[in-house]
């Protein structure tokens, strides 16, 4: 992880792809714990170091997660998340370019939980939450699109299941229907920039993350 923004309440770090955010069953060390462990080596902090989760990302996702240093922050922050005040994009790469290239998605997802995956309907299904977020395609390679993601709702694996959805499974995203994986387990996906006002100060804050310097993200940067 590389820490991308702090101050005295929150931090925002962009997260390999590799990381988790909190602990699982795997028995990984959380991204979490590398964030405290690393707060608590700059300032020398005796003791235990808040730091509240307000988000995760999946683990094989790359890029921008903010944490809160205060129970203040943490609070607020928690609210902005659950009332959308916070703004997410996103940077897939895909094989199959999606047509139109921008446009508004709208489905229908079910979670299976036994499978930790989604599914997505053109129309409503028991148990299915509606599901929105934008896209447009914003540079091409020889052989790979870029797709800029703007999500409306947060649900699960929801990027994932709806690009895929559509035709246009994400690289290296074996779960979604894409054909083999990245060769370091990650798949395309990248928290590319986040947006709000600061829970304590107000300010507007708007941050980029840089993409990862490895594999076909190179033809990006």
């Amino acid at each position: 992880m590389t820490v991308i923004y702090e101050d005295n309440h929150i931090i925002i770090v962009n997260k390999a792809s590799s990381e988790i955010v909190q602990g699982d069953k795997t028995g990984d060390v959380p991204l979490s714990e590398t964030v405290k462990q690393y707060l608590k080596d700059k300032y020398g902090k005796p003791g235990n170091v808040f730091l509240g989760v307000t988000h995760r990302l999946d683990r094989p996702v790359s890029g921008l997660v903010v944490f809160a240093k205060t129970s203040k922050a943490l609070t607020r922050l928690n609210e902005m998340f659950r009332n959308k005040e916070v703004h997410k994009t996103y940077w897939a790469i895909v094989k199959k370019e999606p047509h139109p290239s921008e446009a508004l998605l709208t489905h229908y997802m079910v979670k299976n939980e036994k499978q930790n995956k989604s599914y997505a309907y053109d129309r409503e299904v028991p148990n299915s939450k509606k599901a929105s977020l934008s896209y447009k395609v914003i540079r091409h390679s020889d052989t790979y699109h870029l797709v800029e993601v703007d999500l409306h709702t947060g649900r699960h694996h929801q990027i994932r299941c709806q690009l895929a959805k559509v035709g246009s499974p994400i690289k290296g995203d074996l779960k979604y229907g894409y054909p083999r994986s990245n060769p370091d387990g990650s798949i395309c996906l990248h928290a590319r920039h986040i947006g709000f006002i600061h829970p304590v100060s107000k300010e507007q804050i708007e941050i980029d993350a840089p993409v990862p310097e490895t594999g076909i993200w190179k033809e990006f940067q």
